[in-house]
């Protein structure tokens, strides 16, 4: 059994018009924009620095640079999906996510986050927690200026975690 942890933070901008943002691998309609190479999904993000680092394989950054013209924009569950293929026969058995934010409010959409990182990581969405808490308006979190997460992970062998 191998643990990990992850941590991410994006920059929040406010949008020109309402939109969505893509946290979890689940569309927010907000009129925040996040600012990133890619979608800007801070929660995938961290999930990935936590199961590469449980699997001793470096960061997101090393495998998904932002210098690299191929990853602007690209969808973070598809990023996702070559953490995973890179760190097999090691699965997720557990992850715990803690998202620091003001705002989007993460309560209406707690439920849908857990299903699509479950489906995405392989494993039953009892499995995925995720939490949301505010720095009550301290910090770069509490004025909006931008989101954090944190991400520890329990990565095992793929056939005892779903044989």
């Amino acid at each position: 059994m191998r643990v990990g942890s992850g941590f991410d933070v994006h920059r929040l901008e406010h949008a020109q018009q309402p939109g969505e943002m893509i946290l979890g691998g689940v569309p927010i309609a907000t009129d925040l924009v996040v600012v990133a190479h890619s979608d800007g999904d801070v929660v995938l993000h961290a999930l990935m620095d936590a199961i590469l680092g449980a699997a001793g394989k470096g960061d997101i950054g090393q495998h998904f640079p932002d210098s690299d013209p191929r990853y602007a924009g690209a969808d973070s569950g598809e990023l996702l999906m070559q953490v995973l293929a890179l760190v097999a026969p090691l699965a997720v058995v557990n992850a715990d996510i803690t998202i620091v934010a003001e705002a989007p409010k993460i309560g209406p959409h707690r439920d849908a986050m857990r299903t699509r990182i479950a489906e995405l990581i392989g494993t039953a969405a009892d499995r995925v927690n995720v939490k949301a808490t505010t720095t009550e308006g301290l910090g770069f979190t509490g004025r909006g200026e931008g989101l954090a997460v944190q991400v520890s992970v329990l990565l095992d062998d793929d056939s005892r975690v779903n044989g």
